[in-house]
Formats: C-alpha cells, sequence, structure tokens
C-alpha cells in the first residue's frame, strides 16, 4: 500500500528500495548464534524475497510505465529479472560497481591511469547480468566525499574537461543513466541539504558549458537509438579499442536493430593524438555528434571538422579504419551518416 500511495497520489516515476541485501540475508551484519536459518536451512529470506515480488508485481501491473529500482550489494541472480521467472520482479538494479570503479579510475592523475584502465573496461563483464541503472548519486556527494568536479584531478580547466569526458563515457556506456541535482552544471561544494544548489555558477562559462553538454547528452540519447534501444542487451555493444592502455582510450559501438550505429572514443590524458586509426564497421561518413572538448562546452574547441570519412580495409577483422584526432581529456560520438 505504501509503494502504491506515492505511485498514485504523489504520480512520482518510481522507487528506489535501498539495502536490498540486508532484506535478502537472515545473517546480513549478524554473528553466528544471532539468525535462524530459513525452512530449507539457508540464509535467504523467503518472507522477504517473497515480499519483493509481491511489491514489484503489483507496481507494474497498476503503472507499467513505473521505475523500480534495488539498490543491492551482493550477487544475489535476477534481481531485475521478472518474479514470475524466479527474480525479484524490479525493472533495474543500481550499477555500484560501475561508479566504484570508474570514479576511482577518473580520480587519478592522467600520467598514472594506464595502469588501471581495467577499471573501465571491467563493467562490460557484468553489463548484461542485470538491467543496470549507472547512478552518480547523493551518496557520493556527501561526507567528505567532495563534489563530483572535485574529485577530477589536475587545475580547473583540467577538472571541467574530466568531468565532460567521463559524463560522455557515461552516457554511451550501457544502462540507463542517473544523475544526482547539481551535477548536470558541476556544483562546486559537496551537496548539503540545508541548502539550496549553488545556480550563481551558471553565470561562469565552464559550468554554462557542462550544463549545454549534459542537454545535448539528453538530446543525443532520445535521438539515436543506438544509445538506448539494446542497453540492456549484449548485441546493443562491442568493443573497438578496448586494451589502449598506453595511451588510455577506449572505443566502442553502440548498435540497435534498424538505427546507425554510434562510435564512442574516449582520450583519458591531456594529450591530443592526432592520426589515431580507429577500427569501424562501415565505410563512409560519420558525423561528430558529440564532441566534449567543443568551444560550446567550454572546452579547447578542437576536434574532427564536423565528421570524419572511414575507408575500406582489406586483410582485418574490421571492414574499414578512419584516422581520427582526439582531443584531450575528451569523449566523441561519432554516428554513422548512410549516403
Amino acid at each position: 500500500n505504501n509503494a502504491l500511495f506515492w505511485l498514485e497520489r504523489f504520480h512520482i516515476d518510481g522507487l528506489h528500495v535501498d539495502a536490498v541485501a540486508s532484506m535478502l540475508y537472515l545473517d546480513y551484519s549478524r554473528q553466528a548464534g544471532q539468525w535462524v536459518p530459513n525452512k530449507h536451512g539457508g540464509n535467504e529470506n523467503l518472507e522477504a524475497v517473497e515480499f519483493l515480488r509481491r511489491v514489484n508485481s503489483e507496481a507494474y501491473r497498476l503503472h507499467p510505465g513505473t521505475f523500480m529500482i534495488a539498490e543491492e550489494s551482493t550477487s544475489w541472480p535476477g534481481v531485475s529479472h521478472p518474479a514470475y521467472t524466479g527474480g525479484l520482479g524490479f525493472g533495474f538494479k543500481w550499477n555500484m560497481g560501475f561508479m566504484n570503479d570508474t570514479l576511482r579510475y577518473m580520480s587519478r592523475e592522467a600520467v598514472h591511469r594506464k595502469f588501471h584502465h581495467h577499471d573501465m573496461t571491467f563493467g562490460m563483464v557484468y553489463a548484461f547480468s542485470e538491467n543496470f541503472v549507472l547512478p552518480l548519486s547523493h551518496d557520493e556527494v556527501v561526507h567528505g566525499k567532495h563534489s563530483l568536479l572535485e574529485k577530477m584531478p589536475g587545475d580547473d580547466w583540467q577538472k571541467f574537461a574530466n568531468l565532460r569526458a567521463y559524463y560522455a563515457f557515461m552516457y554511451g556506456h550501457p544502462g540507463k543513466k542517473l544523475l544526482f541535482m547539481g551535477q548536470e552544471f558541476a556544483q562546486r561544494e559537496e551537496w548539503a541539504e540545508a541548502k539550496s544548489l549553488d545556480w550563481y555558477l551558471l553565470d561562469a562559462g565552464m559550468h554554462e558549458g557542462m550544463r549545454r553538454l549534459i542537454a545535448d547528452l539528453n538530446a543525443a540519447y532520445r535521438q539515436l537509438p543506438a544509445l538506448y534501444a539494446r542497453d540492456c542487451e549484449p548485441d546493443g555493444f562491442e568493443w573497438v579499442i578496448g586494451n589502449d592502455h598506453a595511451n588510455s582510450v577506449f572505443a566502442w559501438l553502440r548498435k540497435a536493430p534498424d538505427a546507425d550505429p554510434v562510435l564512442v572514443v574516449s582520450n583519458m590524458t591531456p594529450i591530443p593524438r592526432t592520426g589515431y586509426k580507429i577500427p569501424m564497421p562501415i565505410a563512409g561518413k560519420w558525423v561528430e555528434r558529440i564532441n566534449t572538448d567543443a568551444g560550446w562546452y567550454a572546452g579547447s574547441n578542437t576536434g574532427n571538422q564536423g565528421g570524419v570519412v572511414a575507408y575500406p580495409v582489406e586483410g582485418q577483422h574490421w571492414p574499414a579504419e578512419a584516422e581520427i584526432y582526439l582531443p584531450p581529456l575528451a569523449t566523441l560520438f561519432l554516428k554513422f551518416e548512410p549516403a
């Protein structure tokens, strides 16, 4: 009844259920002798499992567009799978691993990132085991953890460039996106519930540039099916370059049925790279849809003059190849443009 009350009376979009693991396990945070096994002799809280299944089933039955998100910190199987298949029935699961790994990588000086390349790629090992939400939540910007902007290394220009590149990396990564308030314009201070956000920061070009980037990333996400249609399916993603540790470069394809593919490329160093060769699935023109280094976003305004051309190659895994300029601390979205 409480869940439906929020959905029906306040018309909220969904519910985020915190600390689900503490409900699922009888021995959660308990020592031996402080808990009683279930009727099968296990540590699963069978009543809690059935309760969560019923809550989710009723929420989706009565309000089909609802978001039911579980923050579950263990590897309990099927958290976001339907209850009738044995899952818990949530629509999505909070991806704490992605958040922790990638923020740890981004907080490092660029010169050290090549030794921690796996922090940015490991998420793809389990990306399709659940329907994931990629959260940059309030938990990461309180209690001395610093704002996202202040987590980034370097001088002020590099902090903004790092954060812009990271946001676009996240938008190009499989999984639904979630930003906490203030992150859309790079709030400098930690979140404090006792005061409002520092909206005056939007008078500064770097903060306004960040707001513009988030607006354009949201627009690209809505307009390019390759970025969302198969967010939770392996067929929607393919690595192009996943092991260039030395240059801290990442590249992958996002794909969807009857939609043009999108290439996402991130350069996580302040070194611009000219003539960087990228394998391509299709020869032809690829339009630069997002460039986080654009002047519109308060970047250094370097790029590929609107797009690149991929030329056919023979004897390689990929049928085409393009030479791309990679701006410093930047992420690019390149969309194939049919002739």
